[in-house]
């Protein structure tokens, strides 16, 4: 009995000493983090003032706890104010709610999708009832094991890109041209008139990153503007990872996606989209603009 009484004071001093700690201290440099940055545009240029977490309608968030690194964009349905509604209204709740809960540990790494439920129907079940629709993505990396789990509900995004190439691109979900999958709260007046999809709908995604992949999450307002090959080829140009190069590499994406929606001659993917599904279009689609971008780096205190 007394061996086992030393072996486990000698295990104790071992756990606490401070080549352990440095050798923990050792593995902690050696996760990998999220470097992010948000830069976006609202679609009215009246409203030229940005609000934290809003670009027009569009909401976002950056945030973490402990070793894991998390952010959301979510884009307000814009339909809302023919009922005299403000479409930023839920979806800068949602992604509000998303952030507190975050900083506040009540959250599962391996479950994005359960973030953004628990945002969800904690808005459904307060007690001043928030009115609106939005879509939703959100990307969770867990430091220790490199790994990125997202969730995505309707036709905001992500891609991952490693080397130049895409790996990892979410899956776009609408119900039909122009109509994604989108989280509703209605009050009674239009409850049953407006889509509402359950946030468990939401695609799922889970695998490794790699230190120096680089990760573009957005609205709708990018991916229906620019091209995959015109991302990338803006991609290619940041050299190194300072946080000015990044904020002004997602800063020139957003811009370039915010001149071609104005151009009538454009054929962007959006229209691309509309002929595809019967509709004669041309041009970019004029919309709000969210672009988060983010750099797989090795972690540093």
């Amino acid at each position: 009995m007394q061996s086992v009484v030393v072996y486990g004071r000698m295990l104790t001093r071992a756990l606490l000493s401070p080549a352990t700690t440095q050798d923990l201290r050792v593995k902690r440099k050696r996760e990998l983090c999220l470097v992010s940055t948000a830069q976006g545009f609202s679609k009215d240029f009246n409203n030229s003032i940005h609000k934290k977490g809003l670009f027009g309608d569009d909401a976002y968030f950056i945030a973490g706890y402990k070793n894991v690194d998390v952010l959301g964009v979510a884009d307000g349905v814009g339909g809302w104010r023919d009922y005299g509604v403000d479409p930023s209204l839920f979806s800068s709740s949602l992604m509000k709610t998303c952030e507190r809960l975050v900083k506040a540990g009540r959250f599962k790494p391996m479950l994005p999708i359960g973030l953004i439920s628990a945002s969800y129907y904690e808005l459904l079940e307060s007690k001043g009832p928030i009115v609106g629709s939005s879509t939703a993505c959100v990307l969770i990396l867990d430091r220790p094991s490199r790994t990125l789990y997202s969730a995505n509900l309707g036709d905001s995004g992500f891609m991952v890109v490693r080397k130049g190439e895409i790996v990892h691109r979410s899956e776009e979900q609408q119900h039909y041209f122009n109509t994604p999958f989108q989280l509703s709260l209605a009050s009674p007046r239009e409850d049953g008139l407006v889509l509402s999809d359950s946030p468990e709908a939401a695609g799922f995604m889970s695998f490794l990153v790699e230190e120096g992949d680089l990760i573009v999450t957005a609205t709708d307002g990018l991916f229906d503007n620019l091209s995959e090959s015109m991302i990338l080829k803006e991609l290619s140009k940041l050299r190194d990872h300072k946080k000015e190069n990044i904020e002004r590499t997602a800063q020139n994406l957003a811009e370039q996606a915010q001149e071609l929606a104005f151009d009538p001659e454009y054929m962007s993917p959006f229209a691309t989209e509309a002929q595809n599904a019967g509709i004669d279009v041309k041009g970019g689609k004029p919309d709000d603009i969210t672009v988060l971008l983010s750099v797989v780096a090795l972690y540093a205190d």
